[in-house]
């Protein structure tokens, strides 16, 4: 079987290897791939494997002999899903492979708007502690967490982990969710009740017709003064321009995001000018088990495919 991995550095940039693919047939790995070359690598390819790559209608009716395609990844907008299903091959991808990563680093955000780790370390390095007369110096006092409230919209798998992160921190808990999830340690509300209540409100929503764009002018009115916002989902689900607007007015305290609405973020991106914004690139996935458990479950994906009983199927 010929097997193409159309952008594999993010996924696997050489602290891992392919094997588990490897055995599965002739195996041909690029980094990265222009649109322009697709067509050509995916001349004779019968399994394709992509992360952002987008494959259109024509990319897949394009490639005649392709049969199936994995998304090293969960979402898979990258894949016309329907050109897919007219030419009868299967689309799969992995589902919850970073729960643990990504609400790790959500965490990791909201501790470090509100604890300043690593602005009081620097002026420490440059002897600001050392100049006190005291034993004790800050600049910027710490955020005590126990027993604020923090909102999770979106309670899925890791909405549902950061609020048992959030709960051991001794924090009251509200999710929002369209349906009740089990296991989740808070209470359920309305959305205008996590808006109006939470001290802290984080992100865990897929980008979706009713969730883009969901916090704006008008929502964020309906926020807590002071509020702090936490965003690992997608950069589409917040009007940047306002969430900046609500940061310079104090609407807003703090915003720690690892996703933007154009990634890589541009510099005009009017986050990049906000005040007590953190950003990060996108990388809250890939701790190394989770890029290793991205190729192990893609290749029993294929594996089960080649069986005749595929899994993990998304259309």
């Amino acid at each position: 079987m010929q097997i193409v991995v159309l952008d594999g550095y993010c996924v696997n940039p050489g602290d891992i290897d392919w094997s588990p693919l490897k055995a599965l047939g002739t195996l041909s790995v690029y980094d990265r791939t222009h649109p322009d070359m697709i067509a050509q690598r995916l001349r004779g390819a019968e399994a394709v494997f992509v992360n952002k790559v987008k494959l259109n209608r024509d990319a897949i009716f394009g490639a005649r002999q392709l049969r199936f395609i994995g998304v090293l990844a969960t979402g898979y907008d990258v894949i016309d899903t329907a050109a897919a299903k007219e030419r009868g091959i299967i689309v799969t991808n992995v589902p919850a492979y970073s729960t643990e990563a990504v609400a790790q680093h959500a965490i990791a955000l909201l501790l470090a708007l509100c604890q300043h780790v690593e602005y009081h370390s620097a002026l420490v390095h440059q002897g600001a502690w050392t100049a006190s007369p005291d034993f004790s110096w800050w600049e910027i006092a710490p955020v005590l967490l126990a027993g604020k409230t923090i909102g999770i919209i979106g309670c899925g798998r890791i909405g549902t982990r950061v609020a048992k992160i959030a709960d051991a921190l001794g924090m009251r808990v509200l999710g929002y969710n369209p349906e009740m999830k089990q296991g989740f340690v808070g209470t359920y509300v309305s959305l205008e009740k996590l808006l109006r209540e939470s001290d802290v409100i984080s992100l865990h929503c897929p980008a979706k017709a009713e969730t883009v764009g969901m916090i704006r002018k008008d929502t964020i009115a309906g926020m807590k003064d002071g509020v702090i916002l936490i965003n690992t989902s997608r950069g589409s689900l917040v009007s940047e321009t306002d969430v900046r607007d609500a940061l310079i007015s104090g609407k807003i305290a703090g915003y720690g995001t690892d996703v933007a609405s154009e990634e890589p973020i541009r510099l005009r991106n009017p986050l990049m000018s906000a005040p007590n914004c953190i950003i990060t690139s996108h990388y809250a996935w890939t701790p190394k088990p989770m890029r290793q458990r991205i190729i192990d479950v893609s290749a029993e994906n294929l594996t089960a495919f080649l069986a005749g009983a595929p899994q993990n199927v998304v259309r």
